[in-house]
């Protein structure tokens, strides 16, 4: 029945800590700023997925202690807030921290390599097309792997705009990509 229930006393503490952890979270989430919940890169994303985390083990058991989980949480942030300082400023610990954009589809054909190398398939692309609302693959200008694993579709229909070179800055394969002239 313990499984199920629990005692008054269990409970004011999962209350407590809860509060105690979320108010925690409000204030070291102000001094970070918003950049502490970004999926800018894989680093960020295992960052809040940890936080979540630290969250979850101090609220739901009694160890670790609510001090710990407060500083674990203050450790969490500063990390963060060291790495994104030290990717602003040089350029190799931004390499070595963040994974490179990589060209998936350029032109309306499937970049089945860069898919392989970017552990997508065929299935996760199509859905991704399908939010985009492509509703061809000649739309399809290029799509890409972006470094937080999510796939970004850049399309255009008959008489937009094309697609500036210059977004494909730094993205693996860009050269693949050429550019269409407007169509009318």
């Amino acid at each position: 029945m313990d499984w199920i229930t629990s005692g008054p006393q269990p409970l004011l503490m999962v209350i407590i800590t809860a509060m105690a952890m979320y108010f925690a979270l409000i204030v070291m989430t102000r001094l970070a700023g918003v950049r502490s919940f970004s999926k800018m890169s894989g680093f960020d994303f295992a960052v809040t997925v940890s936080i979540g985390s630290v969250l979850a083990s101090v609220i739901l058991t009694p160890d670790p202690p609510l001090a710990q989980g407060i500083m674990a949480l203050a450790i969490l942030f500063a990390l963060q807030m060291g790495v994104a300082t030290l990717r602003v400023h040089s350029d190799l610990f931004e390499g070595s921290t963040n994974n490179k954009p990589r060209l998936i589809m350029a032109n309306g054909k499937m970049l089945r390599d860069q898919m392989v190398k970017a552990r997508i398939t065929q299935s996760d692309l199509l859905g991704k097309l399908r939010e985009a609302n492509v509703l061809d693959f000649s739309q399809v200008d290029a799509a890409v792997a972006e470094t937080t694993g999510d796939v970004s579709v850049l399309h255009r229909e008959r008489g937009d705009t094309p697609l500036s070179e210059d977004l494909l800055d730094g993205v693996i394969d860009a050269h693949r990509y050429q550019p269409r002239p407007i169509e009318t």
